[in-house]
């Protein structure tokens, strides 16, 4: 359009697309934004109007002499003194009228011919179609991909929900009770457990069930990354911050803007970290490596890990004051020999999900459950879901038979699981006795020392063998 005008005596020049059953002026040139906003035609009304619904091009030789001229933007201030021809040319897609190019041309003869102006603006029409469809093609696939966005989201809310977690065990009921309690808060949570009892799946429950549903999860191994670039990645960096830093980077912290953020294996977080960790959680503020600009974020923080916290921080390898913020709301997940309650019901989810990707039909003697239900299960769920896709994939036959079953959990005797007392359990057990000991015996004040439920304690006491009348 500003070529146009300056090459061309034309004065003002708009591109206008067809919306419905309307016709929008999209583009301008020589006209205030407030004309611009005025630009709108019914099909058929006004010369562009008229273009629009008919296709064919209408040029006005003086539009101080043409009634049917509506100048409805005003841009035209004393029209019909004004020596101004109107040229208006369709913008075609084969039979289909995209929108209308519209310009002003300036004449001091009434006699001029317009016909070289109409060529070339029916070039610049045509040249205009190809980017015209091409822009609505990607809108159209940007909308695409934010509706199957907000569907897997939708999904991904579904599928994380409680209900569809696996755990009618009393243990499980428990950890389900304080997920539903603390997903509407914006609390920090604490979620320990074994590795393979389902941190995470437990982590996304509480996102997907909270108001930040449809904002980001982000999540973070802190055992994964090497501590050189763990910082980087936790915050980002700016261009030229350290050798290989060609381009700024945003950190998973400010990813997770208004979501929230999963720091899975909190416990092998280094000690030169954990102060920042810190400071994010206390000042919702960091700064990118690199830069001294502070950036503000609304992340809710979940953290997990298998190892014992209290223990490190005893040892000195954790700060005190950063576990106090992350144990704002602890959760305990059992391990699976705890909630053999679940064997069945697991084993029948995961032969299911494994046969239909497999195209299989295998099935579970129930001798076999038996014998998988008296094994440990150091891996937890994990190691059980790795078995059941194991056997499905391997078995040559239809039927899981305990002859099938992997070596150690065939050979896998009671007497094992009596004997087989974790290191972990042995600080456990200890930690409750101190516990119970403190409160003077009383289990739910010894509860809440511990973090955890007077349920759990409760079973805890009752695994363990201790004395509830301890002193």
């Amino acid at each position: 359009m500003k070529v146009l005008s300056d090459f061309l005596d034309m004065q003002r020049g708009t591109v206008a697309l067809v919306e419905g059953d309307e016709i929008v002026i999209k583009a301008a040139h020589g006209l205030t934004i407030e004309e611009l906003q005025l630009g709108r035609y019914k099909l058929g009304e006004g010369i562009i109007g008229q273009v629009a619904k008919s296709g064919y091009p209408i040029v006005v030789p003086n539009v101080g002499d043409e009634p049917v001229f509506l100048n409805r933007t005003g841009a035209r201030k004393d029209i019909n003194k004004s020596n101004i021809a109107f040229l208006c040319v369709p913008i075609m897609f084969k039979r289909d009228v995209l929108g209308v190019l519209s310009v002003d041309r300036l004449f001091a003869d009434s006699r001029v011919s317009f016909d070289a102006d109409l060529r070339l603006l029916k070039i610049i029409a045509s040249l205009l179609t190809q980017h015209i469809k091409l822009s609505r093609q990607v809108e159209q696939e940007v909308q695409e991909l934010i509706a199957e966005r907000e569907t897997l989201k939708s999904e991904l809310r579904g599928k994380y929900r409680i209900e569809n977690i696996i755990g009618k065990s009393s243990s499980m009921q428990d950890v389900f009770e304080s997920v539903h309690r603390v997903a509407g808060s914006r609390a920090t949570v604490l979620i320990t457990g074994e590795s393979g009892t389902g941190k995470e799946l437990i982590a996304k429950a509480i996102h997907y069930m909270s108001a930040r549903a449809k904002q980001p999860f982000i999540k973070l191994n802190c055992a994964a990354i090497p501590e050189g670039l763990l910082e980087t990645e936790l915050f980002g960096h700016e261009k030229g911050a350290f050798t290989g830093a060609s381009s700024v980077r945003r950190g998973r912290f400010e990813l997770a803007n208004k979501g929230t953020i999963f720091l899975d294996e909190i416990g092998d977080l280094s000690l030169g970290l954990q102060p920042k960790i810190l400071r994010v959680i206390q000042e919702r503020e960091f700064e990118r490596i690199g830069s001294e600009k502070t950036i503000k974020v609304d992340v809710r923080v979940i953290a997990a890990t298998a190892k014992d916290l209290i223990q490190l921080v005893g040892e000195g390898d954790f700060r005190e004051d950063l576990f106090y913020r992350l144990n704002v709301v602890p959760m305990f997940l059992p391990p699976l020999r705890q909630r053999m309650e679940d064997m069945e019901e697991l084993i029948a989810f995961f032969l299911d999900k494994y046969n239909k990707e497999n195209s299989r039909n295998v099935e579970i003697s129930q001798d076999t459950v038996s014998a998988m239900a008296k094994y440990w299960w150091p891996g937890n769920i994990r190691e059980l879901e790795n078995t059941i896709e194991r056997l499905v994939i391997m078995l040559p036959g239809r039927i899981v038979h305990p002859r099938d079953l992997p070596l150690n959990i065939r050979n896998f005797t009671k007497e094992v699981v009596e004997n087989r007392i974790t290191p972990l359990d042995k600080a456990e057990k200890e930690g409750i006795i101190e516990a119970l000991r403190t409160t003077d015996g009383v289990l739910v004040k010894a509860a809440k020392l511990l973090g955890i439920t007077p349920r759990q304690i409760g079973y805890k006491v009752k695994k363990y063998g201790i004395r509830k009348g301890i002193s």
